[in-house]
C-alpha cells in the first residue's frame, strides 16, 4: 500500500511522489500487462528478453565501474 501525505497544500509536489512510487513498486507495468491477455509462450519469450536486458545492463556497469 501506498501512502502520500500532502504538505502545506503543495500537491504538485505529492502528484510527484505519487508517481515515483508508483513506478518504483511497478503497479503501472503490472496493470498494462494485465490489460490484454498474454500468452504463455509470449510472456516466457518476454521474460528472457527482459533478463538478457538486465543482464546487459549489469555487465555494462560492471565494466564501467571495473575501469575496462
Amino acid at each position: 500500500m501506498v501512502t502520500i501525505v500532502v504538505r502545506n497544500g503543495n500537491l504538485e509536489q505529492a502528484m510527484r511522489v505519487l508517481k515515483k512510487k508508483v513506478q518504483k513498486e511497478g503497479l503501472i507495468k503490472l496493470y498494462k500487462e494485465k490489460q490484454v491477455y498474454e500468452k504463455p509462450s509470449a510472456r516466457k519469450r518476454r521474460k528472457k528478453k527482459e533478463g538478457i536486458a538486465n543482464y546487459k545492463k549489469k555487465m555494462k556497469k560492471l565494466k564501467i565501474l571495473r575501469g575496462f
